[in-house]
C-alpha cells in the first residue's frame, strides 16, 4: 500500500495527465465526469493525510 504522501502525489498527478490529454476537457474547457471523478480522489487523499 502506498504511502499517504505517494498517493496524494498520484491522485494529483492523475488529475492533471487527464486534463491534459483528455479531448472533451480540453474542447469544453469545462471538466468532463472523469475529472470531476480524480479531481475527488485527490480532495479525498488530501483530507485523509491531514488527519494523519
Amino acid at each position: 500500500m502506498p504511502a499517504p504522501d505517494e498517493a496524494l502525489q498520484q491522485a494529483l498527478a492523475d488529475y492533471e495527465h487527464h486534463l491534459r490529454t483528455c479531448r472533451q476537457c480540453h474542447a469544453d474547457a469545462v471538466p468532463c465526469a472523469v475529472a470531476k471523478h480524480l479531481l475527488r480522489l485527490y480532495n479525498n487523499a488530501r483530507r485523509g493525510g491531514a488527519r494523519r
